[in-house]
């Protein structure tokens, strides 16, 4: 294709989202096209909350009666050299796509953007997250669809989010190109957002190149990021992706010993001047982003220091000042790009791999939300239980066939009375050795105590909800007697993290901080949570030991109000509260020495981290996803029990 002509099948218009404010900001990214189609959306209401869903649906909207494709920017971008030629000839490669021009460095989809460019690939598949939306092109009708799915679904969801769902709901793939061809202007955000940090892209060349109309465009199945100091990756299971430690996908497929053994070989000095405390998750990052890309060539060495450069920045810009991000950058970049070439050494050699060990008793989950179960199920597999099935799988377990199980593993839902029973009838049938019944603190609902333990209740819970819960671990409890196997009941505190029930505290506060409504608190309110890796280190604890104790209380940390709703600002939006006197609520909390005693058994989960999966999934992950053209992908490093043998 000539580069000197854009292609005559794409006619492109467009606007700058703005604010009085920025108006001179915003008229020179107009005036920036040199055909002039590029107007200026300011905000109807200057004076209101800045937000920018009340440009949004103005923006989308005024795309031109003979326009194929709108182009939409936000007012704090700076273009690379040829950004406009690249634009029209990116809508033309993919003219029924939806195609961003940005992808930030502090972002799931930023990691996207450094695993492309460690392969060479012009193109990208998002994965669900916020679109990025600093420079955003849709085929004219979809921007014309826009503005009626916001007044019916935005509900003042941030504006990213919203068009995220938009496009899931049209079923609208959504690629960026790679290098990014705006950049993040350092301006303070007027919607709220400065508190993200200093945002940049995660590779800028400053210069549009041309564009590859056949390049490929993967979907990464494995894509490894550093986000808010953590190391964690992305991995695609059929439709659904799953986000867990990078340790924890490093050692499903037997390479996570030698990379902490190239840690240990790379010496106390390499991390030297790196901010405190960061080390091991950038090179878990730069690892495993090695072992990924081991059987493509050798990266270029430039593309991969300017990418390894934006690795710390964008995974500790929320914690640190822009002077102490950048002073480290050259320190970080050295450190990971030896972590990225022993992440390749060790991808291509199968020798390195430690074998998988003999699995321990065969676990069945059953019950309770199936993504919940699904999710224990694999945390109790990467434990060493044999669940019956590889954890790539989409993992479940039918009720009516528990063969070859020993121990039942069953969350409790009482609102589905059939099920409990179905379950009890395959594991008498299945000769199961053991039942653990997976409860609710519920069971402790309106009682007067300031602490309660296992001894409680007594009797039938005078409220309902308590009594639901009470009858069922009744119900499990006499069925172990009358078959002579050991029933032991786990009361749970309030679950935090993916997968959290929609009814419980912690998930109506995200709803209410994401869409920036005020929290109802009250002074006298106490909550426990329990992250779910600490659930599956007490359910591995209580297998592990003789079955004496029948009932355990168990949770993570215990918060008031105030405190509990600050956690969840700090990692969802920040939002007002407001006080509330009830004097009936109830102010309990569990005691839960008696599984420490016994089975020496404490939480470790890091709970910021935890509540802030929590945030993310209601955010970005609860309203499905866009299917992908059939594409070859680049292929992954294999993750389940067949590749550490």
């Amino acid at each position: 294709m000539d580069a000197s002509n854009a292609p005559a099948q794409v006619r492109l218009s467009g606007a700058v989202m703005s604010h009085p404010r920025r108006a001179e900001e915003a008229r020179r990214i107009a005036e920036a096209d040199p055909l002039g189609r590029i107007l200026v959306i300011t905000d109807p209401e200057p004076d209101g909350r800045p937000t920018a869903l009340r440009v949004a649906p103005l923006s989308w909207s005024c795309v031109a009666p003979d326009a194929t494709h709108h182009l939409v920017l936000q007012d704090d971008v700076v273009f690379a050299e040829g950004f406009f030629e690249h634009a029209e000839r990116a809508a033309a490669a993919a003219p029924g796509e939806a195609i961003s021009l940005y992808a930030g460095w502090d972002s799931r989809n930023g990691a996207v953007a450094r695993l492309a460019a460690l392969v060479g690939a012009p193109w990208a598949y998002t994965l669900q997250e916020h679109v990025p939306c600093q420079a955003l092109i849709l085929p004219a009708e979809a921007a014309r669809g826009y503005e009626a799915f916001q007044q019916e679904h935005g509900g003042g969801w941030p504006y990213d989010v919203v068009v995220q769902r938009y496009l899931n709901a049209i079923g609208m793939p959504v690629r960026f190109c790679t290098p990014s061809t705006v950049q993040h202007d350092d301006l303070p955000s007027l919607a709220g957002n400065t508190y993200h940090g200093f945002r940049q892209a995660t590779l800028f060349t400053g210069e549009a190149g041309p564009v590859d109309a056949e390049g490929s465009c993967p979907r990464f199945p494995v894509v490894p990021f550093y986000q808010y100091g953590e190391a964690r990756c992305a991995v695609l299971r059929g439709t659904e992706w799953e986000y867990l430690e990078t340790e924890r996908q490093l050692a499903r497929t037997g390479l996570l010993d030698a990379c902490l053994a190239a840690l240990d070989a790379a010496g106390p000095d390499a991390a030297a001047g790196l901010l405190d405390g960061s080390g091991r998750a950038v090179w878990l990052t730069a690892f495993a982003l090695g072992v990924i890309t081991a059987d493509r060539p050798e990266p270029d060495p430039r593309i991969a220091a300017a990418v390894l450069e934006s690795l710390g920045t964008g995974g500790l810009c929320q914690e640190y000042t822009v002077a102490e991000l950048l002073a480290v950058v050259p320190a970080v970049r050295d450190f990971a790009l030896t972590a990225l070439a022993a992440g390749r050494r060790a991808g291509a050699d199968p020798a390195v791999r430690t074998p998988r060990p003999a699995p321990l008793a065969r676990v069945a989950v059953t019950g309770g939300d199936p993504d919940f179960a699904r999710q224990l199920a694999r945390l109790l597999a990467d434990g060493g239980h044999d669940i019956g099935q590889d954890i790539g799988q989409d993992i479940g377990q039918d009720a009516g066939d528990l063969d070859g199980v020993r121990h039942v593993v069953h969350l409790g839902r009482p609102e589905d009375e059939e099920l409990l029973a179905d379950v009890l009838a395959a594991a008498a049938k299945a000769g199961v050795e053991r039942v653990v019944y997976a409860g609710s603190s519920a069971v402790y609902r309106g009682s007067r105590e300031r602490t309660v333990t296992e001894e409680l209740p007594a009797a039938d819970p005078a409220d309902p909800v308590a009594l639901a819960w009470w009858r069922e671990e009744q119900a499990v409890l006499a069925w172990g007697a009358d078959h002579g196997v050991p029933v032991q009941v786990l009361r749970l505190a309030d679950p935090v993290g993916r997968y959290a029930p929609e009814h419980s505290p912690l998930v109506r506060w995200v709803n209410l901080a994401w869409t920036r409504r005020p929290l109802a608190l009250n002074p006298l309110g106490r909550h426990q949570v329990l992250d779910h890796r600490d659930l599956a280190d007490a359910l591995r604890a209580v297998l592990a030991a003789p079955p004496a104790r029948p009932v355990f209380n168990v949770a993570s940390a215990a918060f008031d109000e105030q405190e509990l709703a600050g956690f969840l600002a700090d990692v969802s939006r920040r939002t007002p509260w407001e006080w509330v006197q009830d004097p009936t609520v109830d102010r309990w909390t569990m005691a839960t020495g008696l599984i420490g005693a016994e089975l020496h058994w404490q939480p470790s989960a890091e709970l910021r981290e935890s509540m802030r999966a929590l945030a993310q999934w209601w955010a970005c992950d609860i309203h499905g996803d866009y299917t992908v053209p059939a594409v070859p992908a680049v292929p992954a490093v294999p993750t389940g029990p067949d590749a550490r043998a």
